[in-house]
């Protein structure tokens, strides 16, 4: 029998669930099992929790529905315990490290107790100092074994259900489950304080809760907000049946209030509902108020009053919350031009048009990249919708004939993001666009993130200069309803990056299909079309974008590269999308390629790849031909752009520094030997997960078609794909 079980549902944090899971992993005492609660085999926690089961017998992931929320997932975690001792973490909390030691020396020291509390340390999403709320609460607490009489305020309604250690027996012989719904942890803790007979506490922090920057879920806007009464009402009724003593109940009863007055004076909680919410909780508070309950001085003590004799209109005066304050506080930010504005405000008061989706990639530069794909697949599976493409005034020359589009700017661009259920971005809309209720937003990005990315660059000087304000930044991503990825470090990487409440889809980059469904035949068009010379092999030049620099300067000398390397090859120059000003002179083996639309075209054409730390190497791998990573600079970027991981560490084929190992790679053949395949094939595993040639049929099911997740084609394995064919051999002889 482990000492703890430590269970960890997931629901919602698989992204994060790394971090959790090595936490525990981590730890200097080992007698443990760690129980991952998933929502099913196929779920991205799954996943996770799958690898980690295969690295470590310690780990027993279980299952459990996603409709059970974190009380079913709790729950079914107990069934499946078998440690003398419970713990629970949240799939995005972290156990500090010694965490284990010292809650194995103190239940050394105290026996055999039904529950050990311990602190916690609530740590902010971005700045500020930790704070530690538990230290609070068990301050007044004896420092032995106790009983509890003897700690009265210590009523379970403050403490989350993961600062203590629970005797799995006493659960088990009391029935404690975690009551169904919201407001879990105030019904299981208050029910365990309630049944307990021995009680110590641990004086130290043993969990790191991350706050969400969008705050506790709990606290969003809803009709879950009447869970809180159900709970109340639950724990109340089982009190008054216990035969607390005064001191007890009253403490018990006055907690409980102080997080039902906190909703119901909350102007967001409750938007429709607040006088029904406040009805009922005065109802509870008369029906339960104990004998000789004092109410607490103050404010507080007004509200109990005005609580107690159901007065909502005095109540909420005195909170001082009006419909008026609430719309200036959210605001709706303007479009340019007082006509536009007063037509933008107009259009946003019609009904939203169910059967229109508008799309934009790069800010308008064009019909390209994820959108696009996604726009083409949306015209086959869901023909009902209209589809309306936004782009600059200079770029309505890339729009398919047979494609409706809308000038930035214009009236037709502002009616249809008013009245569009579903808005697509691979970057975000303008600050100036409402997020309608009912409005479906995806981002579907343009690239695998090495670089640091939205608010991970804040710590980056160059970088956040900018950036701009990141305010505004994760206001717009306040927006999303969903986020697409291409694989799994995207998620955790996009999680940290674009911290906000949308549900992350990890189905693949529909741009990236066109590498699993090209024949060799469009291959072979794309060549001409390129004027690749038939015969030459060639390799695609395509750099990222430097912060520091102040324009484009490819950093290599292509003719003198043309000439180490030999005839047979030509080079094809791809600027980044920063610097497409149209085509750059190409001089005989030299073909600039910066300005043809599509990066997926070029890609197919492509040979090979040499890139410095451009995402199109994430994207080129799904072709499984050989890359060749040019590091010159690598210490410097690192340092001033920020990266993910070290690339120098796991590349996705040979690397090399100077133009002469460059040229050396190509002359010898080595960028395409056994190494570089092996080192490919790595890259391919960690970075190639989800693109298999179905990711825009996926993102059109979930998104414009709502269907639900179960009924979306899974994932084809990277071992049973297919890529699309290079035009040459590239092994040499």
């Amino acid at each position: 029998m482990p000492r703890f079980s430590i269970i960890v549902p997931s629901h919602g944090v698989a992204g994060r669930l790394s971090r959790a899971l090595d936490s525990v992993l981590a730890q200097s005492f080992g007698d443990f099992e760690l129980i991952p609660v998933c929502d099913g085999p196929r779920s991205p926690a799954a996943d996770v929790a799958g690898r980690y089961a295969e690295r470590d017998f310690r780990v027993v992931p279980v299952h459990s529905p996603p409709a059970d929320g974190v009380a079913g997932a709790r729950n079914a975690g107990l069934r499946a315990a078998l440690g003398e001792r419970v713990l629970f973490l949240d799939g995005d909390d972290m156990l500090v490290p010694g965490a284990l030691a010292a809650l194995d020396a103190r239940l050394g020291e105290t026996g055999d107790v039904d529950v050990l509390y311990f602190e916690h340390e609530r740590t902010p999403w971005w700045v500020g100092e930790p704070t530690n709320p538990a230290a609070i609460v068990l301050a007044g607490t004896p420092d032995g074994v106790f009983f509890p009489e003897q700690a009265p305020d210590l009523t379970g309604v403050r403490l989350p259900a993961w600062s203590a250690a629970y005797r799995r027996t006493f659960l088990t012989e009391h029935r404690l489950t975690f009551p169904a719904g919201h407001f879990t942890d105030v019904g299981f803790g208050a029910a365990v304080a309630l049944s307990t007979e021995r009680v110590a506490v641990l004086r130290q922090v043993v969990v790191r809760h991350l706050l969400r920057r969008q705050g506790d879920r709990l606290g969003l806007p809803g009709e879950h907000h009447f869970e809180l009464l159900d709970q109340v009402e639950r724990v109340l009724e089982r009190a008054t049946g216990q035969g607390l003593s005064q001191e007890r109940f009253a403490a018990l009863f006055e907690q409980l209030f102080a997080a039902v007055l906190k909703t119901a004076a909350h102007p967001r909680r409750l938007p429709r509902r607040r006088r029904a919410f406040f009805r009922r909780a005065s109802g509870l508070y008369r029906r339960y108020r104990p004998a000789g309950f004092r109410v607490p001085g103050g404010s507080p003590g007004v509200q109990h009053r005005l609580l107690a004799g159901g007065a909502y209109a005095a109540f909420r005066a005195l909170r001082g919350v009006n419909q008026a304050a609430a719309r200036a506080a959210s605001g709706v930010p303007r479009p340019r031009g007082l006509r536009t504005r007063l037509r933008y405000r107009l259009q946003l008061r019609r009904r939203l048009d169910p059967n229109l989706a508008v799309y934009c990639a790069y800010w308008g530069r064009g019909y390209v990249c994820n959108p696009a794909a996604i726009h083409a697949k949306a015209r086959e599976l869901a023909p009902h919708i209209r589809s309306v493409f936004l782009v600059e005034a200079d770029q309505e020359h890339t729009v398919p004939k047979d494609v409706e589009y809308a000038v930035i700017g214009s009236r037709e661009y502002w009616d249809v993001l008013a009245r569009a259920k579903y808005l697509i971005n691979n970057a975000n809309f303008a600050d100036a666009v409402v997020k309608r209720e009912g409005s479906v937003h995806l981002s579907t990005q343009h690239g695998t993130p090495l670089k640091k990315m939205g608010a991970d660059q804040a710590t980056y000087p160059v970088v956040a200069a900018a950036t701009g304000s990141f305010a505004r930044l994760l206001a717009r991503v306040d927006r999303w309803d969903y986020n697409l990825t291409s694989n799994r470090h995207s998620t955790e990487m996009w999680e940290s990056a674009f911290p906000a409440a949308h549900e992350t889809l990890e189905y693949g980059y529909p741009r990236n299909d066109v590498y699993c469904t090209a024949t060799a035949a469009d291959v072979t068009r794309v060549r001409h079309e390129l004027g690749i010379p038939e015969g030459k092999k060639a390799l695609l030049y395509a750099p990222t974008h430097r912060d520091h620099a102040t324009g484009f300067e490819p950093g290599l000398d292509l003719r003198a590269l043309c000439e180490d390397i030999g005839d047979e090859y030509v080079v094809l120059l791809r600027a980044h999308y920063f610097y497409d000003e149209g085509s750059r002179r190409g001089s005989g083996r030299i073909i600039d390629v910066t300005g043809h639309r599509s990066s997926e075209d070029v890609c197919l054409a492509a040979d090979a790849l040499i890139t410095d730390y451009s995402s199109i190497m994430f994207d080129y791998a799904n072709l499984d031909r050989p890359i060749v990573v040019y590091a010159d600079d690598w210490d410097v970027y690192r340092e001033l752009r920020g990266v993910y991981f070290d690339l120098m560490e796991a590349p996705p084929g040979r690397v090399a520094r100077t133009p002469g190992e460059l040229a050396g790679v190509f002359r010898d053949g080595s960028y395409a030997d056994e190494e570089a395949r092996a080192l490919r094939g790595a890259f391919r595993e960690r970075f190639c997960q989800f693109d298999d040639g179905r990711a825009a049929e996926r993102v059109v099911r979930r998104v414009l078609l709502g269907e639900p997740p179960e009924r979306i084609p899974p994932v084809i394995p990277l071992a049973e794909r297919i890529p699309a064919p290079a035009a040459t051999t590239l092994v040499r002889n």
